[in-house]
């Protein structure tokens, strides 16, 4: 069987297609609206991982709603939120088993019980969430045994594959540099695969 896993290059969606191997052929999903080229750095943590790799285009009409509900909220987690349902929705009609690296204690973009009964219905598939009985100090504590993790913040240089920088690429656009910093969190942690200890 296998399971297409929405990836990012970090160490929660990269430990969720760790722990998913032993069961099914793990594909690694990273979504692009192609405003920027930063799936590219996914790609690499994927071939680090040994596991098959695929850029799904979406709709940058989603990307706009998004940004139009982050600029209205005045935060991003609920534009976040919407991309990712989004995804897990056009991956659904492609893929019949998907999955994500969304943690217990997450707070974005962590769906509702009804929207993911919702989902599975509607595309009548299965949606997979290793992570949810997992904390992010046991999380951190199993990202030990297999990677070696580079954290960055949105004021790094480094650009991530998260749905975060496309999303805030467009708030600047539409709504200036200033806006942007005032909407999203300088000091936010974001993490990349930087090497691979041991893999199943």
């Amino acid at each position: 069987m296998k399971v297409s896993i929405l990836f990012s290059g970090g160490k929660d969606s990269a430990l969720a297609a760790i722990m998913l191997s032993k069961f099914f052929d793990v594909k690694l999903i990273t979504c692009s609206f192609g405003t920027l080229s930063n799936w590219k750095e996914a790609e690499k943590a994927a071939q680090k991982l040994k596991f098959a790799f695929e850029v799904f285009n979406l709709d940058k009409k989603i990307l706009e709603r998004a940004a139009e509900q982050t600029f209205e909220d005045g935060f991003p987690n609920n534009g976040i939120k919407y991309i990712h349902l989004k995804a897990l929705e056009e991956v659904g009609k492609k893929k019949k088993i998907i999955a994500d690296g969304v943690r217990r204690n997450d707070r974005v973009p962590v769906l509702s019980s009804a929207e993911i009964m919702q989902l599975e219905d509607k595309f009548d598939i299965h949606y997979l969430q290793p992570l949810m009985g997992y904390s992010r100090k046991t999380v951190n504590l199993l990202v030990k045994k297999y990677f070696l993790i580079k954290e960055y913040t949105a004021s790094d240089s480094f650009i991530g594959a998260e749905y975060e920088f496309e999303l805030r690429e467009i708030v600047q656009k539409k709504y200036g540099i200033k806006k942007a910093r005032e909407i999203f969190p300088q000091d936010h942690t974001h993490s990349y695969v930087k090497s691979v200890i041991n893999l199943v």
